[in-house]
């Protein structure tokens, strides 16, 4: 399982409705971040999340790249929470989850 797939897993047991709307460029071999950071889309009642995921050795660097967006005023306007998912795994080999919100 992968960390989109565990943040997936996740947020469907706490009642979200998840998509994955990162997309794979077969031309250039990239993904890409819907509006440059976003990699998935969760629903539940009057909320909109938008949801980067990553390692928790890599999270500075994602919230960097959110903070940098053009698109970050926008989509906190339209009154998305934006969080990064970083996973990681603890001494007992258990994967873990760090989060941040912007």
């Amino acid at each position: 399982m992968n960390l989109s797939q565990r943040s997936v897993c996740l947020l469907r047991e706490k009642g979200y409705l998840v998509s994955n709307v990162e997309k794979y460029n077969a031309f250039t071999k990239r993904k890409s971040d819907l509006f440059g950071f976003i990699d998935l889309v969760a629903i539940c009642k009057n909320e909109t999340l938008a949801v980067q995921v990553t390692s928790k050795s890599n999270m500075s660097s994602r919230i960097r790249k959110i903070e940098e967006s053009e698109n970050l005023a926008m989509v906190l306007a339209a009154n998305w929470r934006i969080v990064v998912h970083g996973w990681f795994k603890n001494t007992k080999n258990r994967w873990e989850l760090k989060e941040f919100e912007f």
